[in-house]
């Protein structure tokens, strides 16, 4: 069941969903969503000095990114093909009947805009602000401002509380953030996996000359 304006208003009155710092529900709430603004912290990707990435390799994640800090009033100019994280300003914190789809602004959208790749649902209990992972498909540059509303949350009520709630699960990786987190996929590989040695590429067999 998705939750109305009225069912956002009333879990936030009751203190059950919480905000750092506290939206304007005036402006950015909607009938069935709740937008979120665009923070001034952004994670470049470094691909002109990393050569590749490997998931079950933590070393080669070393200074994949570059911490980007745009003042307020300036421009992020994100260029065609380019892929980027963000992170929204609010921190967030969600009770454990509760999950969230992270949608994406139909104006952006309008210009090639994609605010997150794969990872379009926070479950439950998280707290902590979201990570975002932006894109432009479009064919021309476009600057996303600090402040901005950059996305749309959409509550959705379980059919009962989960039992372990994000933030309580060892395995989290991304509970409490304060700025755009890179991907820890590494910690999900096993030992095994990481030293193995591999074989290396057969050699294409030269063929035989035929002779005429």
């Amino acid at each position: 069941m998705i939750l109305s304006d009225r069912d956002i208003r009333e879990y936030i009155k009751q203190g059950r969903i919480s905000f750092d710092p506290m939206p304007d529900l005036d402006k950015q709430l909607s009938g069935a969503s709740l937008d979120m603004t665009l923070a001034n912290e952004f994670r470049v990707f470094q691909h002109a000095t990393t050569p590749y990435i490997d998931i079950n390799r933590p070393e080669t994640f070393a200074d994949i990114t570059k911490k980007v800090v745009i003042p307020d009033g300036c421009p992020f100019i994100l260029h065609p093909n380019e892929f980027i994280l963000g992170i929204i300003r609010e921190s967030i914190k969600l009770p454990k009947d509760l999950s969230v789809r992270i949608d994406g602004k139909s104006s952006l959208g309008r210009l090639g805009i994609v605010v997150h790749s794969t990872a379009g649902h926070v479950n439950p209990g998280h707290e902590g602000a979201l990570t975002l992972e932006i894109s432009n498909i479009g064919m021309m540059p476009v600057t996303l401002y600090p402040g901005m509303n950059i996305c749309q949350l959409v509550f959705q009520r379980l059919t009962s509380p989960a039992a372990v709630g994000y933030t309580e699960r060892k395995t989290s990786k991304y509970a409490f953030q304060r700025s755009p987190g890179e991907s820890k996929i590494f910690t999900e590989s096993k030992k095994k996996q990481r030293g193995q040695k591999c074989p290396s590429p057969k050699k294409p067999r030269s063929r035989k000359k035929t002779k005429k």
